[in-house]
């Protein structure tokens, strides 16, 4: 009788030990995935995240025109006059993913056939 006690402890024991050393290892693995999550955001932020679509790249009297014409069509959707040496570039939207930046390219180049999607 006191084997099978003895027998019943330690199997309890180690069953117990296994179940406290499996919810330490998850406690670590939640701990990794924010440590990356916070990583990845602090990269984005530096780097940038999401598209703009490009409707014009060229002279500057051309891009402000664009502009305008742009913004008289689609009223509402942000606009972005960019300078980078030796052209200028006329950018809309902030879109979050290729998917949402595709939708828009297809309306916007009904107007703008030249328009294409470029990463923040």
């Amino acid at each position: 009788m006191k084997i099978n006690n003895l027998y019943l402890t330690l199997i309890i024991t180690f069953f117990l030990g296994c179940l406290i050393s499996n919810a330490q290892l998850n406690i670590n693995k939640t701990e990794n995935i924010t440590s990356l999550i916070k990583k990845k955001r602090e990269f984005n932020k530096r780097h940038g995240t999401g598209f703009r679509i490009q409707i014009y790249n060229g002279v500057e009297s051309r891009a402000r025109s664009l502009k305008i014409k742009f913004e008289k069509k689609f009223r509402g959707v942000y606009t972005k006059l960019n300078y980078i040496a030796p052209e200028w570039k006329v950018q809309v939207g902030n879109y979050l993913n290729r998917l949402d930046a595709d939708r828009e390219l297809n309306k916007i180049r009904e107007e703008f056939p030249s328009a294409i999607i470029i990463p923040l």
